[in-house]
């Protein structure tokens, strides 16, 4: 994974959000399911991964847990347990990861996420992100690459970082 995050900026204004918890994404989501299930489907073998539903986030949301054993990270690439991600239900489709910190402003400046609320307020990781539900095939494989960073942060193959809840 190369050390520098390099992005396309994403084109269109941004997603209006929610500015609180829950923290949804309001409209631009896909017309159809099918970017959704692409993202899920590069993320099915996510080595150590289990797939369950989140201990943060809103109903029906689908976390990306690491087993103990390879839950290596900081502690600040986690939201709670080893939960480093995970995806909201329809109709917002976006998710919540967690990046290192120049990762997560990469991402922000590119116009594919925005930092967490509460990240904002200095009372969870910095690299809290918002990622934009991927609109069509190509976002969603971009997606995918950044939902692997967070796994990388989580694992402890990408950092050292300074991320501090």
């Amino acid at each position: 994974m190369p050390d520098e995050l390099r992005l396309v900026p994403r084109l269109g204004r941004r997603p209006a959000t929610t500015p609180t918890n829950p923290h949804q994404q309001l409209d631009q989501q896909p017309a159809t399911g099918a970017p959704r299930q692409r993202l899920m489907s590069h993320l099915a073998d996510l080595p150590g991964v289990t797939w369950t539903g989140s201990a943060i986030s809103v109903p029906g949301a689908i976390a990306l847990t690491l087993r103990a054993d390879l839950a290596t990270g900081p502690p600040a690439a986690f939201m709670i347990g080893t939960e480093f991600a995970h995806l909201h239900p329809t109709p917002d489709h976006s998710l919540h990861l967690i990046l290192p910190t120049n990762d997560a402003a990469a991402v922000v400046e590119a116009g594919w996420a925005e930092q967490h609320p509460i990240a904002r307020l200095g009372l969870i990781s910095p690299g809290a992100v918002m990622v934009y539900a991927p609109r069509d095939d190509q976002e969603a494989d971009l997606v995918a690459e950044l939902v692997r960073r967070s796994h990388a942060f989580a694992t402890g193959a990408k950092g050292p970082d300074t991320n501090r809840p």
